[in-house]
């Protein structure tokens, strides 16, 4: 069975504790259970002190046979920030990269940048390159953001049934309107929603948005904007969804099996539950001083708040730490 890890972001300190509160130990050069296996659902690195020390646990325990993982958000943007946008020509400039090497891209990914040398990362940006979007395991299925059968059907015709992220495979993705970029956004991401002409919302860290991260899994019919927000928040509009994005609205169906998110920043609680019968999410925002979380998964089709288990940030302002507890 599986013990199935959200967004650690570089706090290996609270990942080690949750691991030992499962029952996992270090053994053969890895945390291990005897009965069980993990699945970490990306968004490693970025934000949090021991960006490194995190990485170093999830890459043993997935080359140690003891854990598996899917690419998150944040692992992604950061290939993408080191891929130029064009094969052939050096950039020149910020916009050269299929992530723009913006103030505020460089914001979002500083602490990486700070804590890993070039060189290094580098390195770590090769890993992840041979990390799967997504993991399908018949009774269960793992996914960054949004589970999307027809996204994924696309990017499999687009770079095979199994593929690296390449750096070709990143600069189609980031072709901005092309298929496979909508295909990638909607499966790393998550879905949007607009939201109306002149409305904002600031972001995790201050930016203005103009869209919501949506309940992928619910209908929209007869819904308000703030019905649809992934989390709920203030300030999201309750006036009626359009109608055109209605008509066009499609949702992961009830009957489907049960599939566990990370990336959506949900406020921390004591009492974790799942957002649907067949959904649940495990990011309870541990970067923002809340929690990290994994889900217990022993088979059942019908998710349980009885198997999250969390344990709390130990304070953001720690200092980036030389090596992982023991």
């Amino acid at each position: 069975m599986y013990d199935v890890i959200g967004d650690v972001h570089g706090h290996a300190e609270e990942l080690v504790e949750l691991l030992e509160r499962m029952g996992y130990r270090r053994h053969g050069g890895a945390f291990r259970h005897a009965e069980r296996s993990a699945i970490f659902l990306g968004d490693w690195i970025d934000r949090g002190p021991e960006i490194r020390q995190a990485l170093q646990v999830v890459r043993e325990m997935v080359e140690g046979g003891s854990a598996r993982a899917v690419l998150g958000n944040h692992e992604t943007n950061a290939l993408a920030y080191a891929t130029p946008r064009s094969a052939s020509t050096m950039p020149r400039h910020p916009q050269d990269w299929c992530r723009p090497h913006s103030e505020r891209n460089a914001s979002i990914h500083a602490q990486t940048l700070q804590q890993l040398p070039a060189a290094e990362l580098a390195g770590w940006l090769d890993w992840f390159r041979t990390i799967p979007w997504w993991i399908d395991l018949g009774g269960l299925r793992c996914v960054h953001a949004c589970w999307d059968d027809g996204a994924m059907a696309g990017l499999v015709r687009a770079f095979g049934p199994k593929w690296d992220a390449t750096p070709d495979v990143i600069r189609a993705v980031h072709h901005r309107g092309s298929a496979e970029a909508e295909s990638f956004e909607l499966i790393l991401k998550g879905r949007e929603v607009a939201l109306p002409a002149g409305v904002t919302l600031p972001d995790p860290e201050g930016h203005a948005r103009r869209a919501i991260r949506a309940r992928w899994f619910e209908p929209a019919d007869g819904r308000t904007y703030a019905d649809l927000s992934l989390p709920a928040r203030d300030g999201v509009p309750t006036e009626p969804l359009p109608g055109d994005f209605v008509t066009s609205w499609t949702h992961y169906p009830a009957v489907a099996p049960p599939v566990i998110v990370g990336h959506y920043w949900l406020p921390p609680t004591e009492h974790p539950a799942p957002l649907a019968p067949n959904v649940a999410c495990v990011d309870y925002s541990v970067a923002r001083g809340g929690r990290l979380a994994a889900y217990r998964w022993d088979g059942e089709r019908a998710l349980s708040a009885e198997r999250f288990v969390t344990v709390p940030a130990r304070g953001s302002l720690r200092q980036p730490a030389d090596s992982i507890p023991a």
